[in-house]
């Protein structure tokens, strides 16, 4: 069966791009958080896959060239930061203690969790860079020695939980100024939360956008100092 549907570079980037189309449309139409195209693209795909046995390579070797544009697609995010230059320039300190304090917060949550969980060195490596851009973050799993699938998914998921929930994380903790919401979403779900950033307004956007980029660097500074501690 994977000879038959995917026997074309193509193939798995129509079922992708496919299913992604089909998690907008559900989105739109019942507009509910739990919702999220990128979350209900990856069911139907991972369905699609497994009601036709066709195995995860032959998907892959058709549709790793969406990937391609993960890069470039991050890159430009810096667009609308450069609209917001003056309340960047304005709040710079606040911004910058902001995103560290976001990515210290999460290196030591992991360092908690994987010492009372008991888990060993690489598992504990692959897990540091969840909460940054796949592009920085599997090379950051990568060089620590920790499993680079793994902390594909993990940041995945952990990028469309802070998109599913950065409203309802907002309004319980009575979070209202837009470059705190930005900043949030930025540090701790990278591009996924931006892109719930960005619905939220044009500052949240882009001081998320920023976040993106500086709790990346820190974090490759900061993990291999914290990859020593288990």
């Amino acid at each position: 069966m994977d000879q038959v549907i995917f026997n074309s570079a193509a193939s798995g980037i129509v079922l992708s791009l496919l299913a992604f189309e089909i998690g907008t449309w559900i989105r739109k139409k019942w507009k509910l958080a739990i919702l999220n195209p990128l979350l209900i693209s990856i069911l139907i795909v991972i369905g699609f896959l497994v009601c036709f046995r066709i195995d995860y390579e032959s998907y892959n070797s058709s549709a790793k060239y969406i990937s391609y544009f993960l890069t470039p697609a991050t890159v430009s995010l810096a667009i609308p930061l450069y609209q917001q230059i003056e309340l960047l320039k304005k709040n710079l300190a606040a911004i910058l203690v902001g995103i560290l304090s976001g990515v210290l917060t999460s290196l030591f949550s992991i360092l908690a969790m994987c010492t009372f969980f008991g888990m060993n060195h690489a598992q504990y490596v692959t897990l540091l860079p969840k909460s940054i851009t796949t592009a920085i973050g599997m090379g950051v799993a990568e060089e620590l020695g920790g499993y680079v699938t793994i902390a594909v998914a993990v940041i995945i998921i952990t990028g469309v939980l802070g998109n599913v929930i950065a409203e309802a994380v907002c309004k319980w903790f009575c979070i209202r100024h837009p470059i705190a919401k930005g900043l949030a979403l930025g540090t701790s779900a990278h591009a996924i939360g931006t892109a719930k950033a960005m619905e939220m307004g044009e500052v949240e956007g882009a001081m998320s956008s920023l976040a993106i980029v500086v709790s990346g660097l820190c974090t490759v500074v900061c993990a291999s100092v914290f990859a020593n501690f288990l």
